[in-house]
């Protein structure tokens, strides 16, 4: 096998394939040995047809079903002998099958090579989380007026399912504690992928980002689905929805593909579960500095 990659304009690639080995034949061969088992000819029982008589009647049929079935074979093994991370399905051009020979060539667009800076040890500043005694008032208080009650006390407690106002209150004050950790956990990630892609200027393959806007798009025609929204109505903000989600679609995008550069240098499985396990990488190999304030 004969291959070439060019470079094209970003991350899209040009890959010219060659095949000129026995490769063609033997395909060539399966296929007319599959086509004379179940072929048609008048005066010739099925698989017993002469192959001459198969190449006359069935040779179009022959050439089609080799380049369906070779092509896909041959550009896998062409795009792993070249090592490249290939993000679409191919477009195939310039095909060219004979009995001997097929060659064609595969434009796709791969994943960008991302030169990144050192990752461990990034300096993050955090502020350790706590409820304070106002913080705790303002959201019974809220409770209190979203329930329209005038006395908050243990029976009130009972009836929310705890065994006293104390209780309710500790319970809240942990759930608005690890609201304001997440919080802060939030803030920390975001320091660490703004320090990954500062002063970078990647080149964000459009099939990825096409992708994204996609899923981005149908989660916002769901909810405005489940809002009571009519379908003419939300086909008519599919362009003004677009233009807003665009911008989100390319910063995730981004992201992935910083936390993908990472996960490559650690050798981290680009699953489903990369983006967390690379994430907590960063937490652990970083540099807190961490202050006691209030938040």
């Amino acid at each position: 096998m004969k291959t070439e990659v060019k470079k094209l304009e970003g991350s899209k690639r040009e890959i010219t394939i060659e095949v000129s080995d026995d490769t063609v034949k033997n395909k060539f061969e399966e296929v007319f040995k599959r086509i004379g088992e179940k072929a048609k000819v008048p005066g010739f029982r099925p698989g017993h047809i002469p192959r001459d008589i198969l190449e006359k009647h069935f040779s179009g049929d022959a050439h089609h079903q080799v380049m369906n079935e070779l092509i896909p074979d041959v550009y896998t093994k062409a795009v792993e002998k070249e090592g490249l991370e290939v993000l679409e399905v191919p477009h195939v051009s310039d095909v060219k099958l004979d009995r001997k020979t097929l060659s064609f060539k595969a434009q796709v667009e791969v994943m960008p090579e991302i030169n990144l800076k050192a990752y461990k040890g990034i300096t993050v500043k955090y502020q350790k989380a706590a409820v304070s005694a106002d913080d705790l008032k303002r959201h019974m208080d809220s409770l209190k007026e979203s329930r329209k009650i005038d006395t908050m006390d243990d029976s009130f407690a009972k009836a929310m399912g705890f065994p006293s106002l104390a209780e309710l209150e500790k319970a809240i004050e942990r759930q608005m504690l690890i609201q304001k950790e997440n919080l802060q956990r939030q803030k920390v990630e975001n320091q660490l992928i703004e320090h990954l892609g500062k002063g970078m200027d990647l080149k964000l393959p459009q099939s990825l980002v096409d992708k994204q806007l996609q899923d981005l798009l149908r989660q916002a025609k769901m909810d405005l689905a489940m809002k009571g929204f009519p379908k003419d109505k939300i086909a008519e903000q599919e362009k003004v929805m677009v233009e807003k989600l665009t911008p989100e679609a390319r910063k995730q995008v981004e992201v992935y593909l910083l936390l993908a550069a990472v996960a490559k240098k650690e050798n981290i499985a680009l699953d489903e579960h990369m983006p967390q396990r690379v994430v907590e990488l960063l937490f652990k190999e970083a540099d807190w500095q961490v202050s006691g304030e209030v938040l």
